[in-house]
Parts: C-alpha cells; sequence; structure tokens
C-alpha cells in the first residue's frame, strides 16, 4: 500500500487511530517525520511554523528517505527513527496520537499494520533517544487578547 485509500480499502476493520506519516525537509536540510491522523489535511506552510522548520517545507527524497530511515516511499513510519542512529530526523507527532488508546503504523513494510499504545509508542521512541514533540494543527497560534 502506498496511499491512505489503498490502506482504508483493504484493511478491514483494525480499531484505533490509523497514521499518516509525513518525510519532509526545510530549507536548510533540517529533516523531520511528521505523524498524524490518517484523515488530517497538512497545510505545509502552517506545519513549517509551528515546527520550525527553516524556510518552506517539502517532502525528503526516496534516497533521503532510504539513508536517513531505511525504508522505502509507501512504507513511511514513526517506528523507522530506529534506523536513523544518528538522530538526524527530527519526530513530531500531532497531538491527536496524544488521545489515541491505540495507534496503528506500518512496522517498516507497507504489507502489514502493528498497533501500539500511546504509551508503548513514548517508551520506544525514549528507547531510540527521541524526545517527540507534540504540535495541535487546530491551534491557530494567536492569543486572544
Amino acid at each position: 500500500m502506498h496511499t491512505v485509500e489503498e490502506s482504508k480499502s483493504l484493511r478491514g476493520e483494525i480499531p484505533g487511530l490509523h497514521t499518516k506519516n509525513l518525510f519532509l525537509r526545510d530549507g536548510k536540510k533540517n529533516y523531520f517525520l511528521f505523524v498524524t491522523d490518517e484523515d488530517a489535511a497538512i497545510n505545509l506552510k502552517q506545519l513549517a511554523r509551528k515546527i520550525g522548520a527553516k524556510g518552506g517545507l517539502s517532502f525528503g527524497s526516496a534516497d533521503a528517505l532510504m539513508e536517513l530511515l531505511g525504508i522505502q516511499p509507501g512504507a513511511v513510519s514513526v517506528l523507522a527513527v530506529v534506523n536513523d542512529k544518528e538522530r538526524k530526523v527530527r519526530v513530531v507527532l500531532d497531538q491527536r496520537l496524544a488521545g489515541a488508546t491505540a495507534i496503528n503504523c506500518h512496522p517498516l513494510s507497507n504489507q502489514r499494520t502493528t498497533s501500539l499504545s500511546r504509551e508503548s509508542l513514548e517508551k520506544f521512541l525514549a528507547v531510540t533517544g527521541r524526545d517527540p514533540s507534540y504540535i495541535d494543527l487546530e491551534e491557530d497560534g494567536s492569543n486572544p487578547a
């Protein structure tokens, strides 16, 4: 499977939040893995501001994806950070994941889905030396007077 639509049509009933993963880079070649709900609409300009990207965001190349996370396009998953020994890719999680009872993602292959609790995901990230940032895509960042 290479798209959310393909996944939805083939997976059947798997409870929990299903993830969409964006492998991104900014204008200074900083890399980010943004993990959100599969149905989230993403505005890259807004996301760039929220994550502190330098310059605009664009999708990272297939070569960079393989080099940094050891996976092919279509198999992008938060679990791939296990392959990023130098921690060049910053993990950013959508706040929606914080409230999920189960988080479904690819186990480094787009032929399967695995389910993790939020706590298990956070433990995995800690073991890989990650301190993920949570951002709220719904919050506009302005402060009401």
